[in-house]
Formats: structure tokens, sequence, C-alpha cells
């Protein structure tokens, strides 16, 4: 297996290590400042070293599916120069989706003609739902006007 080497990772490891180093160097009232800088230093080595790592893991998943891309692609070619059908089998398997398409079709229009018929009834619903409001209100009319004939 070869080693890869990132420069970016080995280059903020030194930059890690040179503030490591400086922060030990460094009079105690100018150590906090280089304490922050250490800690983002490294945080910076690690975020490449795992950079690294994710693009190696990426580049062997890719190469393993090219490979198998390959191989499907050949086994696909293979199977499909041996497929043949007569001219009888090819027109049998035309009458049946024929058949089978006929059916579909007359199913749909059976189904159209069940969406009429239901559009029919909801509207007569509607009509006499609009009758019974009629009705309702015509009774509380006669109802209010007999409560003012009795008052006067």
């Amino acid at each position: 297996m070869e080693r890869q080497y990132d420069v970016p990772t080995i280059v903020t490891s030194c930059l890690a290590v040179a503030m490591t180093i400086s922060y030990l160097l460094v009079p105690d009232n100018g150590k906090q400042i280089f304490l922050v800088f250490t800690c983002i230093s490294w945080f910076i080595v690690a975020i490449c070293w795992l950079a690294l790592k994710s693009t190696q893991y990426m580049h062997r998943l890719e190469a393993h599916g090219h490979d198998e891309k390959k191989k499907l692609a050949t086994n696909y070619n293979q199977r499909q120069n041996t497929v043949q059908l007569s001219s009888n089998e090819l027109n049998n398997a035309k009458a049946e989706l024929s058949a089978d398409l006929e059916e579909l079709q007359s199913s749909l229009k059976n189904k159209d003609t069940e969406i009429e018929n239901l559009k029919a009834e909801i509207t007569s619903l509607h009509t006499l739902v609009e009758i019974e409001k009629l009705r309702a209100e015509l009774a509380n009319l006669k109802a209010l006007a007999a409560k003012e004939s009795a008052k006067k």
C-alpha cells in the first residue's frame, strides 16, 4: 500500500509544532495568546488530516466501483447478444400487449362514466341540501311571523 502525504497537513503540523515551542519559550505575560494560537493550529492539523483520510477512502471506493461498473456493462452486453426472438414470438407478444392495452382503455372508459355519474349525484345532493336549507329558512320565517302575530 502506497503512503500518501498531504502538503497542507505537513505545513500545518510544522506551524503547530512551532507554536507549541513558542508557547514554551514566551514569558508568562504572553503565554495566553500563544496558547490560543497553539490550540487553533492543532485543530487545523486535525481537520487537514481528516480531509486527507476522507479523500483516500473515497478514492478507494471510486476505484472499486469503477471495476464493478465495467463488469456489469460487459455482462449486460453479453446477455443482450444472446437474446433472440422469432417473428412469431414477437407477433404473439404484440397481440397480447395490444389486448392488454384495449382492456385498460375500456376500463378507463368505465371509470370515466362512473366519475360522470358521481358528479351528477353530487350536483343533485347539493340541490337537495339547498332545498332543505330553504325549507328550514321558510319554517324559521313562519315561526317568526307566528310570534309577531301573537304579540299583536
